[in-house]
């Protein structure tokens, strides 16, 4: 290719890494540049750069090879098991963190969060990763604002998408960037992507923290999960856990990051998930078998958690023949 490309996106290529993102979000990248040159616009460069044996990073891939220069945006995909650990990750980190002090904008796509939480850079931000893989992430980076619902959060310099398949988002966002947004709708329009994003909430399942160390709170956490969050207030967890309840409110938020009703209430969506996902229960007595004896109630909670209404989930995720809720 002889053209100078706008940017360059460099996709971190690692052991074990999801092949899938690295090769897929190349495919769009690529596409992108032929749509954009078809409206007179320029094209991007797309490489790969893995570690090399003395600790530098190099491209192992090039769609410009022998421009020289440095990416303008670099992007961690996440791993097909778990995420690196602080030692495998220490090497990119460090990397990652000079090319951000040299202009270039990071992203991450599921575990790949763990990668650039490791710089730093994250401390007091905003950021996400898979929903399964978020309570080990909050216990390595507590400062790091977290939030599993989002599939992808753009923070300017640092953008973080949550699940596997999060990177069509993170690439259409980086094609609306640096391409302009027809040639982002038209690469989505090819590859039969909704352009609007999606949920990570309404995919995720209630993951609650137990390896805060707190037993009394512990305790109450396997007692909520017997009852399934209902039936009980905050003055029976507080008497179970043996606490004042000012304290029992104070170490329930800190082990577990939510207020007792918000954990009840999960606990309860839980379970009203599965049923809409199983049964053809109406929707009004899912609301009362997990403790709402106001539907209306129900369906608000629901949807604040879920981010869908329960006929909208049925629809969505149900099994079984689907009804009218």
């Amino acid at each position: 290719m002889t053209n100078t490309p706008i940017a360059e996106i460099g996709l971190v290529d690692y052991h074990a890494c999801q092949l899938a993102m690295i090769h897929g979000m190349t495919d769009m990248l690529r596409i992108a540049g032929d749509l954009s040159e078809a409206h007179g616009g320029g094209r991007l460069r797309i490489s790969h750069w893995r570690l090399r044996p003395d600790g530098g990073m190099a491209r192992s891939y090039d769609t410009h090879e022998g421009q020289g220069g440095t990416p303008a945006v670099l992007v961690v995909p996440g791993a097909l098991i778990r995420p690196l650990d602080a030692d495998e990750a220490a090497p990119y980190a460090r990397w990652l963190l000079d090319r951000h002090a040299q202009g270039a904008v990071l992203g991450s796509v599921c575990g790949g969060a763990f990668v650039l939480a490791a710089t730093g850079l994250l401390g007091g931000r905003p950021a996400t990763t898979h929903w399964t893989f978020a309570n080990a992430f909050r216990d390595r980076f507590p400062d790091v604002r977290l939030d599993i619902d989002k599939a992808m959060i753009d923070d300017g310099d640092i953008v973080t998408a949550g699940g596997m398949l999060a990177w069509t988002d993170l690439a259409l966002r980086l094609i609306d960037r640096l391409l302009g947004p027809t040639v982002m709708v038209e690469t989505a329009r090819y590859f039969l992507v909704d352009p609007g994003g999606r949920d990570q909430r309404h995919f995720g399942s209630f993951s609650p923290r137990l390896t805060h160390g707190d037993a009394a709170i512990l305790q109450v956490q396997h007692w909520l999960q017997q009852k399934q969050g209902h039936g009980v207030g905050v003055a029976d967890m507080a008497a179970q856990a043996r606490l004042e309840e000012r304290t029992f409110l104070r170490r329930f938020r800190a082990a577990t990051g939510l207020k007792p009703t918000e954990y009840a209430q999960n606990l309860r969506v839980a379970k009203a998930r599965e049923l809409l996902e199983f049964t053809n229960s109406p929707v009004d007595r899912i609301a009362w078998s997990v403790g709402y004896e106001d539907p209306g109630a129900f369906r608000k909670v629901f949807h604040r958690i879920v981010g869908l209404s329960p006929g909208d989930y049925r629809n969505r995720f149900g099994t079984t023949q689907r009804i009218v809720a």
